[in-house]
């Protein structure tokens, strides 16, 4: 059964409104089942991981490209289409501080601007702020849009997913990782609070929060 917000990989967008003034289009692109989100208020809007499938990207987008191009971390599979859009579009390329010139050197963009804990990107007459998750990679990025009303909501990148954190590659790496989710994001938001991953459907901090413990446990 498909879960919150589900989008079939290739398939049509998801176009959902996340306030009064802020739209959200998700699409799923590239191979594996990666997200591409596309934020938009009046006057602007913001891509976050320009992933794969640049031509579905670029029709997402309407003719209207987008002030800034957000890419949540380093790896590989986010990134696929970054050069082709960044390219087309002339956007500002953010990302994580930490990872701005392993990007850099994969896909041969200008490094992009790094962010980081209490950074904010505009995009329109609206802001998502940044906050920082160490363990997946040393420069994932986390983005937070608080509508006027209704619950807030964050894009995670491959830090958070239903049912657990994002992969990471040594036993300090997975204690960081969740040293960073308990205090920067369980610790600070309602669990009525959207997740939208890096991959598949999106989840809820409240349906999240009691596997903490577990996951500690498994250690993944």
């Amino acid at each position: 059964m498909p879960g919150l917000h589900h989008v079939d990989p290739g398939g049509r967008p998801l176009r959902l409104a996340l306030s009064d003034r802020v739209g959200l289009t998700k699409l799923s692109v590239g191979p594996m089942d990666n997200n591409a989100y596309l934020l938009r208020a009046p006057g602007g809007s913001l891509l976050i991981d320009a992933a794969n499938d640049p031509e579905r990207i670029d029709a997402a987008v309407e003719g209207e490209p987008p002030a800034t191009v957000v890419t949540t971390h380093r790896h590989g599979d986010h990134l696929q289409a970054l050069p082709d859009l960044a390219a087309r579009w002339s956007s500002r390329l953010v990302a994580g501080r930490p990872d701005v010139a392993a990007i850099a050197e994969e896909t041969g963009v200008p490094e992009p601007d790094g962010v980081w804990d209490g950074d904010t990107l505009a995009f329109g007459d609206a802001v998502v702020e940044v906050v920082g998750l160490v363990g997946h990679t040393p420069g994932s990025i986390t983005l937070v849009f608080r509508p006027e009303s209704g619950p807030v909501h964050l894009f995670t990148g491959d830090s958070l997913f239903p049912g657990g954190p994002g992969k990471t590659w040594s036993t300090e790496d997975f204690g960081s990782l969740m040293d960073d989710l308990e205090t920067k994001v369980f610790g600070v938001f309602d669990d009525d609070t959207v997740v939208h991953p890096g991959h598949g459907d999106a989840t809820t901090l409240g349906i999240e929060r009691p596997q903490l413990a577990v996951w500690r446990a498994r250690g993944w």
